[in-house]
């Protein structure tokens, strides 16, 4: 979101982000736009949604505006009603496949409510965006409304690798939250089988006490470090840091399956090959640019082989390192924001 509302206050757009306030919040960090946090009495559940959406209802209600832009599901039912109210202009950005979430697809009363959400506000919107070509066209035939193409991939920056600190082992990084079905307890205990380098795991999240507990039952604490949450800066450095990158998933519904995880950019600006899931966006990217090892299943025998294979085959590693080099003169946002400096240009042109 910093990259997109950046982009169109440049454009000479006057933005305002908005989002909401919890306990654990750090401190706004001023930028080119103007952000705005409500703070909710409930923080999950049906009555945080409803809640929220109806601060969010209100707010917009007195707030002048030429367009709105609701991200997912969750804010997209006051940013459809208010700007038909109104007269004004609606988009809609799509970062996944909201419906088919691990956290709904058990719950099926719940997602069919947010089915019927979507297909009430999706068909009115006047643009649509989403984050990757699997999305364009599920989300599209869905909903009977077209879906632009914005993938979120970083800005680029040079690397002067001689800069970078000595590394006394190879480092095998997982950035991201620490939940069910991201691999991560397979990915440690492969470390069992793992010589010359280090796990190292950056992110906090429901599998955090289970993980380091996994740790240390398999003695593994000279092979896998904690990082707990990092800054975007130091994710940044840390990921500069790494000799590969993991990206595993567990196929847990269409949305798992249909990712195009943010990781996946990091690693290859970084310049670090990575294994990913054959997953439909991966097979694509991989199959055009050849940045990592693609595996099918979480098996331990799987990750400790694609993990060897990039450890200790370095002409094939340095073959995907120098793909990630090219790979990111596609894949960057100087090239995608001016994608989105259109999408907008034409909605407010119409406004």
């Amino acid at each position: 979101m910093i990259r997109i509302c950046t982009t169109l206050s440049e454009a000479g757009y006057e933005v305002t982000l908005v989002g909401r306030k919890k306990r654990t919040s750090i401190p706004i960090k001023e930028q080119l736009f103007k952000q705005k946090r409500m703070r909710c009495l409930f923080n999950n559940g049906a009555l945080f949604y409803a809640e929220y959406n109806l601060r969010l209802f209100c707010y917009l209600l007195i707030k002048p505006f030429d367009v709105t832009c609701a991200v997912d599901l969750d804010t997209v039912l006051p940013a459809t009603l208010i700007s038909k109210l109104k007269g004004k202009k609606s988009v809609y950005d799509a970062h996944e496949y909201f419906t088919e979430v691990p956290e709904l697809i058990n719950r099926p009363h719940i997602q069919r409510i947010w089915e019927g959400i979507a297909r009430f506000c999706v068909p009115k919107m006047d643009v649509c965006y989403t984050v990757c070509n699997s999305l364009v066209g599920l989300l599209g035939k869905r909903y009977g409304h077209e879906f632009k193409l914005i993938r979120n991939v970083p800005f680029s920056y040079d690397i002067d690798f001689e800069k970078l600190p000595e590394k006394k082992k190879k480092i095998i990084l997982y950035q991201g939250a620490l939940n069910d079905g991201r691999g991560l307890e397979q990915a440690i205990e492969a470390m069992v089988y793992i010589e010359g380098a280090v796990l190292e795991i950056a992110g906090e999240g429901d599998l955090s006490k289970a993980l380091r507990n996994l740790v240390e039952i398999n003695k593994l604490q000279n092979k896998v470090n904690f990082l707990g949450f990092l800054t975007p800066e130091a994710l940044k450095k840390k990921t500069l840091e790494a000799t590969i990158g993991l990206n595993l998933l567990k196929n847990k519904g269409l949305n798992y399956y249909y990712s195009l995880a943010n990781k996946t950019f990091d690693y290859i600006h970084a310049e670090v090959p990575a294994i990913h899931m054959g997953f439909p966006e991966y097979l694509e990217i991989n199959a055009k640019n050849e940045i990592g090892i693609l595996i099918d299943d979480l098996h331990i025998e799987t990750i400790t082989e694609a993990l060897n294979a990039l450890l200790h085959d370095e002409d094939y590693f340095l073959k995907l390192k120098e793909n990630c080099k090219a790979a990111k003169e596609i894949y960057n946002w100087e090239l995608e924001s001016q994608k989105l400096r259109a999408i907008y240009s034409q909605v407010t042109t119409q406004a």
